[in-house]
């Protein structure tokens, strides 16, 4: 007789495909979005929407670099003080060269911007590898030196950007592409390389390698040290990216510039379903996680429900929960 065997079902493809247990962000995005028309029939209006949206890619580009580092275990608590001395030496170094060089001045800050980026990240993850520090300590050191340093470098005012460089700089963020605000643009094209990265390349397996069991990582023949610290590299290059865009929005750096910034970038990494212990990300989820904490702040400031003072104390509650969800949902 023939035997007759299945054949074993095909994996499915992770990154693009939206399991039900991920669907959580999407679900809670289109919560919002029914809610905030029921409290006022403006908050789905193209020009509101647009707005929050580019007002959410901040923390959606810093955030998908925080989804390598907490996939791979780790933890950084310094991307709002980075943020604010990336912006700072940018403008600085704009600022310098515009009077010989002109608008050229604008591309260079932009490279000198993502250099400062993957130097403070690569220092991040020198300490937290090499030096064997907790992350959390680590982080949280850095983040002091961070802020003191712009706060030195503007001498506790703020640091504007040259005002012939202002219109040149102005499309960066207030500019389109196709109708799509820049920011947004910028944000998808990170997040979609950040997916490629995580989910189709042998470096995001290692991350999530790592992240799930260090020691079983170790003896498969993975580099802890390497792998945490281009993690930690990821960040620093989105944290920049996210600079450059946010530059022309205030057209200064000041020693408050990203302030608290760090928190909204962990809740939207934990709302989006990466896992804070580590072991697993998304990265769609995670931009969904941004889009959900802006379009909650939009919707306390045009409702009278909640004072908008309170964004803040919404935003830590939102964290718990999450992380309560969590801890239940895998027991």
């Amino acid at each position: 007789m023939t035997a007759i065997t299945q054949a074993a079902p095909m994996p499915r493809e992770r990154g693009f495909s939206l399991p039900l247990a991920d669907a959580g962000p999407f679900i809670a995005l289109a919560a919002l979005l029914v809610i905030g028309y029921l409290i006022n029939p403006d908050f789905l209006s193209a020009t509101n929407l647009s707005n929050v949206v580019a007002r959410s890619a901040f923390i959606a580009i810093i955030a998908v670099g925080a989804t390598f580092v907490i996939s791979s275990g780790g933890l950084d608590l310094s991307v709002g003080s980075m943020a604010a001395f990336i912006t700072g030496v940018m403008i600085l170094f704009m600022n310098g060269m515009a009077p010989a060089y002109g608008n050229w001045a604008i591309p260079a800050g932009m490279a000198v911007a993502l250099a400062v980026g993957l130097l403070c990240g690569l220092v991040n993850g020198l300490i937290v590898t090499v030096g064997r520090i907790e992350a959390f300590i680590a982080t949280l050191g850095t983040m002091g030196i961070f802020r003191a340093l712009i706060t030195y470098m503007a001498d506790g005012g703020t640091i504007p950007i040259d005002r012939s460089l202002r219109e040149a700089y102005r499309p960066v963020y207030f500019g389109t592409v196709a109708g799509v605000p820049v920011p947004i643009v910028v944000s998808l094209v990170v997040a979609a390389l950040g997916a490629f990265i995580l989910y189709r390349m042998k470096y995001g397996r290692r991350c999530a390698a790592v992240g799930a069991n260090e020691e079983v990582a170790r003896y498969s023949g993975i580099s802890i040290v390497k792998t945490r610290t281009i993690a930690y590299v990821v960040q620093g290059a989105c944290v920049a990216i996210a600079a450059m865009c946010y530059v022309p929005r205030l057209g200064a750096a000041t020693p408050t510039t990203g302030l608290l910034w760090e928190l909204q970038v962990i809740t939207a990494v934990v709302i989006g379903g990466t896992v804070l212990r580590g072991g697993k990300g998304r990265i769609w989820g995670t931009v969904a996680g941004a889009v959900v904490l802006e379009l909650i702040a939009n919707l306390m400031v045009l409702s009278d429900l909640v004072s908008e003072y309170l964004v803040g104390a919404v935003q830590g509650a939102i964290i718990i929960v999450a992380m309560l969800i969590q801890r239940f949902s895998k027991k």
